[in-house]
């Protein structure tokens, strides 16, 4: 149950279309609903941070992914499940009709269809790691922004980088995704006003140190503005990116 549903079910009750007990029969899984002894769905996580709970689907079961998705379905039409690999999406896709998938970024969701807020851009070193940055793309469309993407523009080719300066230095908030030694990130801070999300990942040979490397060279840069999450965490990356690009509209 989100804030506006509880502020509707509240002038319900207030106008005398519906009585004190079926009001409590409403409310009557929040803030929790435990599923068996494998998980307790958190009711209230929108109304704290702004968006329903995610389901991490690495280490779950099916059965436990169909039914947790389903009981957050139920309540809210934005659900999604990340680290949903395309083998487990095709043992549970008939059990899910109104489920979409997507295997790069390898999300199960379902989207309330509505215009987003601009403002996101995520930018890729490499091929190699749309997968990370589809990740995060897709998760902050789910969260209500608009996402413009830039990919395959690394430091061994910048020219490739210069050439799309405008649309780069007119974004509110960026996320930079790369592996290998991870430089790109601090390209691109030394040349925009608006916070930088570092995202580092597996991709690259033995020192890579898979993700090592990227997340230390990140951690270090001497460019202003940059705020680093973990390996291949394109989620955390979406997350933060959503929150920054909705502050200005919190405080209109």
């Amino acid at each position: 149950m989100d804030n506006h549903q509880i502020e509707n079910l509240l002038k319900e009750i207030a106008a005398g279309n519906k009585t004190v007990a079926e009001g409590m029969e409403q409310l009557r899984d929040f803030p929790q609903e435990a599923l068996g002894n494998y998980a307790v769905i958190d009711s209230q996580r929108e109304l704290r941070t702004g968006f329903p709970e995610v389901i991490f689907g690495q280490g779950k079961t099916d059965e436990q992914i169909i039914e947790i998705f389903n009981r957050l379905h139920q309540r809210n039409p934005n659900v999604m499940a990340s680290r949903i690999s395309p083998e487990v999406y095709d043992r549970i896709r008939q059990r899910l009709p109104e489920a979409r998938y997507d295997a790069t970024a390898r999300i199960l969701y379902t989207r309330e269809e509505k215009s987003g807020r601009p403002g996101i851009l995520v930018i890729t070193a490499g091929t190699g790691d749309i997968p990370v940055a589809e990740e995060a793309a897709l998760t902050a469309e789910i969260m209500g922004n608009q996402v413009e993407r830039i990919y395959d523009v690394g430091v061994a080719g910048i020219h490739r980088l210069f050439k799309r300066l405008p649309e780069i230095q007119a974004a509110k908030v960026i996320i930079v995704v790369a592996g290998m030694e991870g430089a790109l990130a601090s390209v691109v801070g030394g040349l925009v006003q608006c916070p930088v999300i570092a995202v580092p990942t597996s991709v690259g040979y033995g020192a890579n140190f898979q993700g090592l490397a990227p997340l230390l060279a990140m951690l270090n840069s001497c460019a202003n503005g940059i705020g680093v999450v973990n390996i291949d965490n394109g989620y955390g990356a979406a997350c933060l990116a959503s929150k920054i690009n909705h502050l200005s509209e919190q405080s209109a």
